[in-house]
């Protein structure tokens, strides 16, 4: 039996299971917290630092998604400090690589899009990087652009944990770093790859997309990976 414990979210009192991340309990308990890498179904990674909540007696910032709950802990998720880093955190990403909305597939259906319009970011105070990555076109349905990617690594995750595949992965350090498919082949070219296409659906940006979308038309599912997650599961 899964143990209970009760924790104070805002406040509020809820009962939790304890395993849970804060994250989990408080958006089943309607409490929205944002977040961009973390998707239902997939191991929780805090990288993207937008889940940030405070925790009473700890005085560092903690992500939600990688948080367990525990008996008696209280947590805020909404204050002046924490809307001004995620604000920040949100502007760093768009300084760091090539997020042109008004060209993009996913205009109009992209989670960092939608973050930076709920967060009222309309510029950015730090400047812009401008990298000159080359999108890999190789694949015959799907085309990857690092120009557009924001290292969530959620196409990693649901390759790995979902599909089973493991085609993509990490390389690189620090700003350089970023997704590769097979050691870095081509895409095209990569023979462990299904062409399952769950990548594509778990990418929050337009750095995945199905080819022949023209921009604001490249909408995804993201409920596809949390489905399969619970059906493997026998849930």
């Amino acid at each position: 039996m899964n143990d209970k414990v009760m924790v104070r979210i805002d406040g509020e009192v809820i009962a939790a299971t304890a395993g849970q991340s804060v994250l989990q309990v408080a958006r089943a308990n309607g409490k929205y917290i944002p977040a961009l890498c973390y998707m239902e179904g997939l191991s929780p990674q805090g990288s993207c630092r937008l889940c940030m909540i405070e925790i009473q007696g700890v005085k560092k910032l903690q992500p939600a998604c990688t948080t367990p709950v525990s008996e008696g802990l209280s947590v805020t998720t909404h204050t002046a400090q924490l809307a001004g880093y995620r604000k920040m955190a949100l502007e760093l990403l768009f300084a760091e690589r090539n997020h042109i909305c008004a060209v993009c597939v996913s205009s109009g259906h992209c989670e960092l899009q939608s973050l930076a319009q709920e967060h009222g970011m309309t510029n950015t105070r730090f400047d812009y990087s401008y990298p000159s990555y080359t999108p890999d076109t190789s694949h015959p349905r799907y085309v990857f652009d690092p120009n557009r990617c924001v290292l969530c690594a959620r196409c990693v995750r649901t390759c790995a944990e979902i599909e089973g595949a493991h085609v993509w992965d990490i390389a690189g350090r620090g700003v350089a770093s970023g997704p590769v498919s097979e050691m870095q082949r081509p895409w095209g070219e990569a023979e462990s790859c299904t062409s399952c296409g769950k990548c594509v659906q778990a990418c929050p940006t337009g750095a995945l997309a199905e080819k022949g979308w023209a921009v604001e038309e490249m909408t995804k599912q993201k409920g596809v990976v949390s489905t399969l997650d619970t059906m493997r599961r026998g849930q």
